[in-house]
C-alpha cells in the first residue's frame, strides 16, 4: 500500500528541512533555498504518486490534508525567508511541519480509493488547497506574531509586523476563495449556498476573527500587541474550524464537512 512507503518519503524531506532551517540559522541563504526546496519536492513527489495510486485527490481524510499541510508550511517560510530575510523563520515552520507529519506516522490511516458522491467534483481540489495554503500562511503569521511577543519587548509597525499583515493578506484572500468554492460546491452538490453547518459556521467565525485583525493592525498603531494576541486567537479558531469541529457533538452524523479518519 502507498501508505507504507511514507516513512521514506517523509524522512528524506524531514532531513532536508532541517539541513535547510539549519542553514538559514547561519544566514547560508542558498543552502538554505536549495535544501528546502528539495524536501518540498520530495514530499510533492510522495503526494503526487498517492493521487495517482488512489485515482483521487488525497484529501478526503484528516491525515490526507496534513500531508498539505506539512508541504505548505515549509513552503511558506521558504517565501517568508527569502522576502524578509528572519533567520527563524524556517526552524519554527520546520518544526511545526514536523508535528504534522509526526502525527501521521503515529497515527496511520487507511486510503481507500472510495470517494462519495459530492466529492466527486471539479470544485473540490482547488477549494481543499486553497484553505491549505491559506492555512500555512496564517501558520507563519501566528509564528511571526509569537516571536514578537516573546522577544520585543514593544512591537512596533516595523518590518515584522508589515511581513505578518502581509501573511494574513494573502490568506485572508485564500480564506475567501475557498469560501466563495465551497459555496458554489455546496449549491452544486445540496442545493443551496450556506446552510449553518458547523463546519461553516465556525468558517465564517475565522474568517471574522482575522478580519478584525487586519483592521486592529493596519489602523490602531498603539495596540499592536494585542493584534499579535488576536492573531494566535485567530489561528486556534482557524484550528477549530480545520480538524476541532469533528469533536463538537453537533457535528456527529449532522455535519457534511467533518473529515473522514478512514
Amino acid at each position: 500500500m502507498i501508505w507504507d512507503y511514507f516513512i521514506y518519503f517523509a524522512i528524506a524531506a524531514i532531513v532536508l528541512w532541517c539541513v535547510g532551517a539549519w542553514a538559514s540559522w547561519q544566514k547560508r541563504f542558498t543552502l538554505a533555498c536549495t535544501t528546502t526546496l528539495a524536501g518540498i519536492l520530495i514530499f510533492l513527489v510522495y503526494i503526487v504518486i498517492m493521487w495517482v495510486a488512489l485515482q483521487r485527490p488525497p484529501m478526503r481524510t484528516m491525515g490526507e490534508t496534513r500531508l498539505w499541510y506539512s508541504l505548505f508550511l515549509p513552503m511558506t517560510g521558504m517565501v517568508v525567508y527569502g522576502r524578509w530575510r528572519y533567520r527563524w523563520i524556517l526552524p519554527l515552520t520546520t518544526i511545526m511541519a514536523i508535528v504534522f507529519v509526526g502525527i501521521n506516522l503515529l497515527r496511520p490511516e487507511i486510503h481507500s480509493k472510495a470517494l462519495m458522491p459530492a466529492l466527486q467534483s471539479p470544485w473540490f481540489a482547488p477549494h481543499v488547497i486553497a484553505y491549505m495554503i491559506a492555512y500555512a500562511l496564517m501558520g507563519a503569521a501566528t509564528l511571526i506574531a509569537i516571536y514578537e511577543l516573546a522577544f520585543r519587548k514593544k512591537t512596533a509597525s516595523g518590518t515584522s509586523g508589515q511581513s505578518k499583515d502581509d501573511l494574513v493578506c494573502a490568506g485572508l484572500a485564500l480564506l475567501t476563495l475557498g469560501m466563495l468554492m465551497g459555496a458554489l460546491w455546496a449549491k452544486e452538490a445540496w442545493g443551496h449556498y450556506w446552510a449553518w453547518d458547523p463546519k461553516e459556521t465556525w468558517a465564517a467565525v475565522t474568517w471574522l476573527s482575522y478580519l478584525a485583525y487586519l483592521h486592529l493592525a493596519r489602523y490602531d498603531k498603539q495596540h499592536q500587541r494585542l493584534a499579535c494576541w488576536m492573531l494566535i486567537v485567530s489561528f486556534c479558531l482557524l484550528q477549530m474550524c480545520w480538524w476541532g469541529i469533528n469533536y463538537l457533538p453537533s457535528a456527529q452524523a449532522t455535519s457534511v464537512h467533518t473529515y473522514s479518519m478512514q
